[in-house]
């Protein structure tokens, strides 16, 4: 026999003990599975903090009349998302973004001033009212979500920017522990960009094209985290059976002690089962060798 030929015996009588000890213990096989399924479901649905992603987008895009300046323009915008991007996370921004999210209030009509009656003064000298007098009416302001205290550094560490290439539109997204914080913080930071970028850089065309929605759930993944416990549970326990079936020493065939050992075989004894109230005592050896005489 070759080499290879015994190598390919070895392997295939390994694999054939490998499935006869996964058919012996799957039940423990699949406790450890349930097992440990069970346990990541848990870890990822009672125990970790879940966090929630909201996204805004945004379009950089110059208005002009010219056709010939709109490309031009266009690509300008297209290289511009890029600094845009480094502007967004800036202190300058985050800073206000944290302001307002510590007040979100947004001015919905200018307060007006008293104002008093104007009268005119008629030949006959009697005054005539031209104008009514006007009470002083307070500024309207519109809350816009609950208040959050978060720092600017917060803030850096809550807020991502993503761009896809020869696009004119880049994606902000913010986390947090909450839907409504993750959509507050988003909304926040892409307001406070737009009013701010005009003085940044001497330019205004930045559009929100659609504001931030509540966030989702992104952390933790229950699905894979489960899966990837079940598999746990799987190789768990078959590295358990197979260091317990290593480190049997039990022989279990004939050829181990004639091929391995080099012992020879001078033949086999059959088991032999007893009555379970079968005893052995100097009586019945006495009887047992009388009957054996008289044959």
């Amino acid at each position: 026999m070759s080499a290879e030929q015994q190598n390919n015996e070895e392997v295939t009588i390994d694999l054939r003990r490998l499935f006869i000890l996964i058919r012996k213990h799957i039940i423990s096989i699949l406790i450890w599975m349930i097992g440990l399924g069970l346990i990541a479901y848990g870890v990822s649905e009672y125990v970790l903090v879940p966090k929630y992603t909201a996204s805004t987008q945004l379009l950089v895009n110059r208005k002009t009349a010219d056709a010939n300046q709109a490309y031009a323009n266009q690509q300008a915008d297209i290289n511009a998302v890029t600094t845009y991007k480094d502007i967004i996370t800036s202190n300058v921004i985050l800073k206000g973004a944290s302001k307002y999210l510590a007040n979100p209030v947004t001015l919905v009509k200018k307060a007006t001033p008293a104002k008093k009656a104007v009268y005119k003064t008629n030949d006959d000298c009697t005054r005539a009212l031209v104008k009514k007098a006007v009470n002083a009416k307070p500024a309207v302001y519109k809350r816009e979500s609950k208040s959050y205290s978060i720092s600017p550094s917060e803030l850096a560490s809550a807020v991502s920017v993503t761009t896809t290439t020869s696009s004119q539109v880049f994606t902000l997204s913010a986390t947090a522990e909450t839907p409504a914080k993750a959509q507050a913080i988003a909304n926040a930071v892409a307001k406070e960009f737009k009013e701010q970028i005009p003085k940044i850089m001497d330019v205004n065309n930045v559009t929100i094209v659609a504001e931030a929605p509540k966030g989702t759930k992104s952390f933790p993944n229950v699905k894979m985290i489960t899966a990837v416990g079940v598999l746990a549970g799987l190789v768990s326990s078959l590295l358990i059976i197979i260091i317990k079936d290593l480190s049997d020493t039990t022989v279990r065939e004939d050829s181990f002690m004639t091929n391995e050992l080099g012992l020879t075989n001078l033949g086999e004894i059959a088991s032999i089962t007893m009555p379970k109230d079968w005893t052995f005592t100097a009586k019945t050896a006495e009887k047992r060798g009388s009957s054996r005489r008289r044959v």
